[in-house]
């Protein structure tokens, strides 16, 4: 199953020296049956895109609890055993629990903000905690960092975004 985890760029880089994510559990995003109900209308990519941007608001979480980290979204698309991907729909629509640890090589992308992008995410960070509590000037905030996209990196790319 195509999991996503909502991280910074100082994570990835210690997975990266580590050989991959873990250990488990892991928190992460994905199309559940919570997901496809809630977006009857979204076809498969939808639906993928959903969870990622799910992912990326979990990334603006770790973002404001490391302030050291640069200020960009990270998004790590995996592949992780079916039966090890447990939903968690008590906490979020495309919340899942991974039960086993993702080395590098079932990463399947990263999807990253680019430098640019850094002022807004920052802000974005440092109310994402109210934004989740309802807080409408911290929402608004938090979606102006949403309306960057996420840059696309193959695997074999990660290196590129620590040079």
């Amino acid at each position: 199953m195509r999991v996503y985890l909502g991280i910074t760029l100082t994570e990835l880089a210690s997975a990266v020296a580590q050989g991959g994510f873990g250990p488990p559990p892991l928190l992460a995003y994905a199309v559940t049956p919570s997901l496809r109900e809630w977006y009857a209308e979204g076809d498969q990519e939808e639906l993928e895109y959903a969870a990622t941007s799910d992912a990326s608001r979990e990334s603006l979480r770790h973002l404001s609890f490391d302030t050291d980290a640069p200020r960009r979204r990270v998004v790590v698309a995996a592949d992780a055993p079916d039966g090890l991907v447990l939903p968690d729909a008590s906490v979020g629509r495309s919340v899942v629990v991974v039960q086993a640890a993702l080395p590098m090589d079932k990463v399947a992308a990263v999807h990253v903000d680019e430098p640019e992008a850094a002022q807004v995410v920052a802000a974005a960070a440092d109310v994402v905690g109210k934004a989740d509590a309802g807080e409408d000037d911290a929402e608004f905030t938090v979606d102006e960092a949403s309306g960057h996209e996420l840059l696309w990196y193959a695997r074999q790319e990660i290196p590129d975004l620590f040079a």
